[in-house]
């Protein structure tokens, strides 16, 4: 049995790819292009200024140690979390949504 068999490794799916993905999901990347890029890798698993997104929602915790599901990450991304900066004043509902639902395909 492999190292990651024994500790109970899982390779992580790849990220959806772009030409897959429906009107929502791209709208999400376009915004993740504009507000998130210059911090955070999407599709790479390795940190930029922050870390990276790729595999967000398939851990069971975010980087902070709070749980990985859509109502932690939208709290991230409307209040900050240390270097972060809160995106609240800058992103209405629909581009929030439209982010998360991107989020879930990397």
């Amino acid at each position: 049995m492999s190292v990651c068999g024994l500790a109970g490794c899982k390779s992580a799916l790849p990220p959806t790819p772009l030409e897959q993905l429906n009107t929502q999901q791209m709208q999400g990347h376009a915004v993740f292009q504009a507000r998130c890029a210059q911090c955070h890798y999407d599709r790479k698993d390795k940190p930029l200024h922050g870390p990276p997104m790729l595999g967000l929602f398939k851990r069971p915790t975010l980087p902070s140690g709070a749980p990985a599901n859509d109502e932690r990450v939208t709290a991230t991304i409307l209040h900050g979390h240390g270097l972060m900066p809160a995106m609240g004043n800058t992103m209405n509902q629909q581009d929030i949504e439209d982010l998360l639902t991107y989020l879930h395909t990397l």
